[in-house]
């Protein structure tokens, strides 16, 4: 296919995440204040979309407290820097196998299940203006671990998020989670055209080299929004490439600790490269006034 450059290009920044990243970099923040802290400085440096979850203040443990994403919502609101909230809803499906002997009881170390309404509990109270859905079942890098999201579970926390006035943004980790989006669509129970974000590089979905990514873009609808991702030192590469097929970008210390070789990054340090690499491609970027009126968000006002 020809490539299709996109020309207007938004940045969301992965502020934290949920991997056990919180001890090889003291750039990964903890706390309410440093999560929100740290999504403020990276929306001064170009970021039109923070995606957050949170952590235990003092371990650093991804956590599920409505007070800690109550927190978190109320300091990004309250900032003087306007930005897109993102919150993800991927937490609550995590199943830890007890091994390849003795497979059930599960695990209690790392399982983690609870019902759609409690998955969607934050989303609720906090009405971020996107939240995520990762749209399939998978087998993540450890042994035992499957990352649980059923075809009824899909079905009934997307029906909640529309209910909710609150953009999905389609986590997509393989093309299958592309299919399903699709029929998601096609049920009536996401809006159509949807938001979706390729996630390229995550053991054991997608591999990110090009010919998969193009897949990937290739099974996007036409009139979709699509960003992209790709983990660890492919990260700002993937900035290249999601540009070069039209699509919108995502970093963020979630995804990579590291700017170079040695140098352990921040946030902001990494908005501020995929946005010279885009501008330096000819390319525009565009903030978060922008990306509501293309995608059809509404912003929130301070609680």
């Amino acid at each position: 296919m020809p490539l299709s450059m996109n020309k207007d290009v938004f940045i969301t920044c992965a502020v934290t995440g949920s991997g056990g990243t919180q001890d090889r970099s003291p750039h990964v923040p903890r706390s309410p204040a440093q999560i929100a802290a740290s999504a403020i400085a990276a929306a001064k440096a170009g970021a039109a979309v923070v995606h957050c979850h949170v952590r235990d203040p003092e371990t650093g443990a991804p956590s599920r407290r409505l007070e800690l994403y109550r927190e978190v919502t109320d300091r990004i609101r309250d900032a003087e820097v306007d930005v897109v909230l993102n919150l993800t809803a991927g937490m609550g499906g995590d199943m830890v196998f007890g091994g390849t002997e003795t497979p059930l009881p599960l695990s209690e170390a790392g399982t983690d299940m609870i019902g759609a309404s409690a998955r969607v509990a934050h989303v609720a109270e906090c009405l971020p203006e996107i939240c995520t859905l990762d749209c399939g079942t998978m087998n993540f890098a450890e042994a035992d671990y499957v990352m649980t999201n059923t075809p009824g579970m899909l079905t009934a926390m997307g029906a909640m998020m529309t209910q909710l006035g609150v953009k999905p943004e389609i986590e997509a980790f393989d093309t299958g989670h592309l299919w399903y989006a699709k029929q998601l669509v096609k049920d009536g129970v996401l809006d159509s055209p949807a938001l979706v974000q390729l996630c390229m590089g995550v053991p054991w979905g997608a591999p990110d080299d090009l010919n998969t990514f193009m897949a990937m873009v290739n099974n996007v609808p036409d009139d979709w929004t699509f960003s992209a991702f790709g983990l660890g030192r492919h990260q700002m590469a993937y900035v290249a490439a999601s540009v070069l097929a039209g699509g919108h970008v995502r970093v963020g210390l979630e995804d990579n600790l590291w700017l170079e070789k040695g140098v352990l990054a921040e946030n902001w340090q990494l908005v501020e490269r995929a946005g010279t690499i885009i501008e330096n491609m000819g390319a525009r970027v565009i903030g978060p006034a922008e990306v509501r009126e293309k995608l059809g968000l509404v912003k929130r006002a301070p609680n």
